[in-house]
């Protein structure tokens, strides 16, 4: 069966990290550290997660 969302944390700062990598960030809907997002689980939105795995915690639902 396939998982039909993601949650995604941010655990780590953006600040010291490139344009493209907080840009996927706020492309993912997230703000700031400890925020969380319900997110579709689509090919787009695991190649953004992939892009900035160092900065997230995540799990599937």
């Amino acid at each position: 069966m396939a998982h039909k969302t993601i949650t995604v944390k941010l655990k780590k700062s953006t600040i010291g990290h490139n344009e493209r990598q907080k840009a996927n960030v706020r492309g993912l809907g997230l703000r700031r550290i400890g925020h969380e997002k319900t997110l579709e689980n689509t090919p787009a939105v695991r190649g953004m997660i992939k892009k900035v795995i160092h900065l997230l915690d995540f799990r599937y639902e």
